[in-house]
C-alpha cells in the first residue's frame, strides 16, 4: 500500500491516507474524506509504499487531486472566515464577554462553523451562539484553546529574529521546564527565556540532550576539586570546551581541560569551613539578667503541676 502523509494547516499534525494509484507529489492539494466530511489538504511527505501487516485498519484513501474549482472554493471559504471573525468580534465586545477571539475555520462543505478562542475561565457562550448561526446559517462550534495553540496560529516573531517555531515546522509541542534553561547556563530572566506566548521557549529543548551530555564529568560551580597537584573551588564551568576554572587557596586561577586529563582523575573535596578565631575564643553567653535558663523554668513549671495536684487531692479526716 502506498501511504502518503497531508497536513490540513500549515506546520499541523500529519496525517496518513493510501494514494492509491494517483502520481502524488510533496507539495499537491488533494481532496480526501475525513470523520468532519470531505476537505482539502496539502501533501508533505510523498506515497511510501508500506506492507499490508504494517498498516493499520481503517486507513481511508485519497479521492481525488484538487482541482481549480476546489482552489476557488477554498480561496471563498477564506473570504467567509474572515467575515465571520469580524461579525463574531462585535458580538464578543457588545456583550462585554471575557474571551479573546483568535481564528476562525470553515470545513470545506460549509457546514460547520470552528470559533477558536482563549480565555481565563469558563465562558457562558450560548447567546453568542445563537447570534452567529441565525447570521450565518450554519453550525457552530466553540472551541477553547490555550496561549500556546494561539502562538501557532496567530504567528509572530521570536527574540531570535525568525518566525515562531510552533507556526512554522514544530507539529507538537514538547514539554520545557526552567532545570532546560539552567542547565545551559541561561539566565532565568522571564522576559529571556519566554516566548510570545508567556510560556517557555520551545527551542529550550532542541539543544537539552546535548549539553547534559557534555556536562558529564564536569563539576559543578562552587564545588571544591582536585586535579593533580591543584585543589581549589570550581568558580567557572565551561560547557561547550569541556573546561572548568578552579580557584587554589593561594589565589591562582588554573583552567583545567577534561579531555587532557585522564578518567576519574577529578575528586572531589568537602568544602572547607573555617571558623573564626573570635568565635573560637568568645565565651558562651550568659543569660541576661532577670532570666532563667531553660531547665530552670522546666523545673519550676513541673514544680507547679505537682501543687495543684496537691490542691485537688481530698484532705484526710482526722
Amino acid at each position: 500500500m502506498r501511504i502518503v502523509k497531508v497536513q490540513f494547516t500549515h506546520a499541523g499534525k500529519l496525517y496518513d491516507f493510501n494514494a492509491g494509484d494517483l502520481q502524488i507529489k510533496a507539495g499537491d492539494q488533494v481532496i480526501v474524506e475525513t470523520e468532519r466530511g470531505r476537505s482539502i489538504a496539502a501533501v508533505v511527505v510523498p506515497p511510501t509504499e508500506y506492507d499490508d501487516p504494517v498498516v493499520p485498519d481503517g486507513i481511508k484513501k485519497v479521492m481525488r487531486m484538487a482541482h481549480a474549482e476546489d482552489l476557488a472554493a477554498l480561496e471563498r471559504i477564506r473570504a467567509k472566515e474572515a467575515e465571520a471573525f469580524t461579525f463574531c468580534q462585535a458580538k464578543v465586545s457588545e456583550r462585554s464577554m471575557e474571551m479573546k477571539l483568535v481564528k476562525v475555520e470553515y470545513l470545506f462543505d460549509g457546514s460547520k462553523a470552528i470559533f477558536f478562542f482563549t480565555a481565563d475561565g469558563r465562558v457562558d457562550f450560548r447567546e453568542l451562539v445563537k447570534d452567529l448561526a441565525h447570521q450565518f446559517h450554519t453550525r457552530i462550534e466553540m472551541r477553547q484553546i490555550g496561549v500556546r495553540d494561539e502562538a501557532k496560529m496567530v504567528g509572530g516573531i521570536g527574540i531570535c529574529g525568525r518566525e515562531l517555531c510552533c507556526a512554522t515546522f514544530l507539529r507538537d509541542f514538547a514539554p520545557v521546564s526552567v532545570k532546560m534553561a539552567k542547565e545551559q547556563s541561561l539566565a532565568l530572566n522571564p522576559t529571556k527565556i519566554s516566548g510570545q506566548c508567556g510560556r517557555l521557549l520551545c527551542c529550550l529543548g532542541y539543544e537539552f540532550e546535548t549539553y547534559c551530555s557534555l556536562r558529564q564529568g564536569l563539576p559543578k560551580c562552587g564545588k571544591r576539586v582536585q586535579c593533580g597537584c591543584n585543589e581549589g573551588e570550581v568558580i567557572k564551568v565551561d560547557i561547550l570546551r569541556s573546561c572548568f576554572t578552579i580557584k587554589t587557596d593561594d589565589d591562582r586561577q588554573v583552567e583545567i581541560c577534561k579531555d587532557e586529563l585522564p578518567p576519574d582523575s577529578i575528586i572531589e573535596r568537602p568544602k572547607k569551613q573555617p571558623v573564626p578565631e573570635k568565635a573560637k575564643n568568645e565565651p558562651k553567653p550568659e543569660p541576661a539578667s532577670g532570666t532563667k535558663p531553660r531547665r530552670e523554668k522546666r523545673r519550676d513549671r513541673d514544680r507547679g503541676r505537682d501543687k495543684d495536684k496537691d490542691k485537688d487531692k481530698p484532705r484526710e479526716k482526722q
